[in-house]
């Protein structure tokens, strides 16, 4: 346990912290689930708006440093394979 006054501050702050970083990063996995779902139910326009979504919060993820930057920016391009990918087999069917 801190003893100083400033080691208390800093734990609370870093509690506070955590806390908001899980809550970010629980909301950015989910946000990538309701894509892949959309993408496996075959629905690509509701995977377009979702991608859209999850796009919208991985980059404020990455800017804020709950993520690296190239952590969201890979699952965005990730994401966006797995939609041209069925996209081209709707196509192709």
């Amino acid at each position: 346990m801190p003893n100083t006054k400033s080691a208390k501050k800093r734990l609370r702050q870093d509690q506070e912290r955590r806390e908001r970083n899980r809550a970010v990063k629980s909301a950015v996995k989910t946000q990538i689930k309701r894509v892949l779902n959309a993408v496996r139910q075959g629905n690509l326009e509701l995977a377009e708006t979702e991608y859209r979504m999850a796009a919208r919060k991985l980059d404020r993820a990455g800017d804020r440093g709950v993520i690296h930057k190239n952590m969201a920016s890979r699952r965005k391009s990730r994401l966006q394979a797995v939609i041209k990918a069925a996209k081209a087999k709707a196509v192709a069917a």
